[in-house]
């Protein structure tokens, strides 16, 4: 470790930070894996078990959303404040804490009996996933050299991306052999092995941001921002009082007003508006809100859907709904080895639209589909997202300069959670305007949205390219 410590310190002197050494980067890889995937999965672990939840519970299917959406919620107001205090005090600790935080809350819903119990430890579990999905992909950065970024970007979206949709295959698993709160209690053996290989392994900050104090007031306003934008499409959702959902809007179109005014001038704002000022940066961040719509809108319908309509248990909807992380596990890598040969816009406007092409094939099932049926189409969307999203992720990075790399990384995590919980509060809504056929609204409103992403991702092809992504020639 001695001699760890001594080069990354010389690294650091000389400004020419360039990955860690074989074998501590493998070690590293493996501790943003454990704690990301654990991180990531509890996003959609319970969309399997939301129907018999809600039996259990004896709640409403448009309130059993809730459980999913307290949780991105939390992570939403706090992702971008946690990055930004990453790049001042490190990487490493903000991601840490978060693994003791993210256990906390999973032991407290392992032993919730009650919606408002179960809701208030997903918080809490939000809070603790906030802080790990603010820097895992700049620790990807500093994990591995520069002329391999695309390369370890493409494992981390294999590693968030197989784990944003393989809820259900887990879930079908644990379900198959204990009851619905073993989906958070794994949690935390999965946590610990995290926490023990981030204290030995993981770097600190080569570069640091010039800022030495937190900006409370900007914290502030960005939870209230974004807290308000989600309980205004959550309060419409579930139709409360239009008069309610109004005030919602107007505070936070007032309170987003005054963040966006406040952050404008600041070197190293919370709001990364000096990285949205980066054309094929913005036009990343767009693509990747669109097509995480599009994924949570068909991953939290497709089980209502499956069990409701077509009849299948909860373990069988897992193992079906298994060929779609199945798919990106395989394509998602070698996206990352091509983004360095094909221009990521290209890659990402194929996959949203095979992806497409897959949402609309599921749309359409026939009344009585087979297993075959379903899965063939299920691998379609999953070649698709593999395809579009390591690329993507490359270029969100790889475009910001390397003192901005936490707010990077925060607000790709911030384009994700935006695009699930928009795409989860879609679907309640829909249970609620079309609960006859809501499934299908959904999967089509989902094929409308990958297609949207295409359409943006295919107009970065006229942009140059970061340098770190600058296509090899043979």
């Amino acid at each position: 470790m001695k001699n760890d410590e001594k080069a990354t310190a010389s690294a650091v002197d000389n400004n020419v930070w360039d990955g860690l050494p074989m074998p501590k980067r493998i070690w590293a890889i493996l501790a943003v894996a454990f704690g990301v995937s654990v991180s990531v999965l509890d996003g959609t672990i319970t969309n399997v078990a939301l129907p018999t939840i809600s039996t259990e519970l004896n709640i409403s299917s448009a309130d059993s959303i809730l459980i999913v959406n307290a949780y991105q919620l939390a992570i939403v107001i706090s992702i971008l404040s946690l990055s930004s205090l990453g790049d001042m005090i490190g990487y490493r600790k903000i991601y840490v804490t978060g693994l003791i935080v993210f256990m906390i809350g999973s032991f407290g819903c392992a032993l919730s009996h009650t919606l408002l119990s179960l809701v208030s430890f997903r918080v809490i579990q939000g809070f603790g996933a906030a802080a790990i999905t603010s820097v895992n992909t700049t620790l990807i950065r500093l994990i591995y050299p520069r002329r391999y970024l695309g390369r370890g970007l493409g494992i981390n979206a294999m590693i968030v991306g197989v784990s944003a949709v393989a809820g259900p295959t887990v879930a079908a698993g644990i379900l198959s052999m204990a009851s619905w709160p073993w989906l958070f209690a794994v949690n935390i053996p999965v946590g610990i092995i995290a926490l023990t290989l981030s204290s030995r392994f993981l770097p600190d900050n080569p570069v640091k941001s010039e800022r030495h104090r937190f900006d409370w007031k900007g914290g502030i306003l960005n939870a209230l921002t974004f807290g308000l934008l989600i309980v205004s499409v959550e309060a419409y959702s579930h139709e409360m009082n239009i008069r309610w959902v109004l005030t919602c809007v107007v505070l936070f179109l007032a309170v987003g007003f005054f963040f966006v005014r406040e952050q404008r001038h600041k070197p190293s704002p919370i709001l990364p508006l000096d990285l949205l000022r980066i054309p094929i940066f913005t036009i990343s961040v767009c693509t990747s809100i669109c097509s995480f719509v599009a994924q949570m809108l068909a991953l939290v319908s497709l089980p209502f859907l499956l069990q409701h309509t077509f009849g299948f248990d909860e373990v069988a909807t897992g193992l079906i709904l298994t060929a779609w992380p199945a798919a990106v596990m395989i394509t998602a890598p070698l996206a990352g080895m091509l983004v360095e040969r094909v221009h990521a816009g290209i890659l990402g406007g194929t996959g949203l639209s095979i992806m497409a092409v897959g949402l609309a094939a599921l749309a359409f099932l026939p009344a009585q589909p087979t297993h075959a049926g379903i899965v063939w189409r299920l691998v379609l969307c999953g070649i698709g997202f593999g395809l579009f999203q390591s690329p993507n992720n490359s270029i969100l990075i790889a475009s910001a300069p390397q003192r901005r790399s936490g707010a990077a990384s925060g607000m790709l995590a911030t384009a994700r959670l935006l695009g699930q919980t928009t795409g989860a509060a879609l679907v309640a809504l829909m249970f609620h305007l079309v609960p006859d056929n809501s499934s299908k609204v959904a999967l089509l409103t989902a094929c409308g949205f990958a297609l949207a992403a295409a359409v943006i991702s295919c107009l970065r092809i006229s942009l140059a390219l970061p340098p770190g992504l600058v296509r090899k020639r043979n």
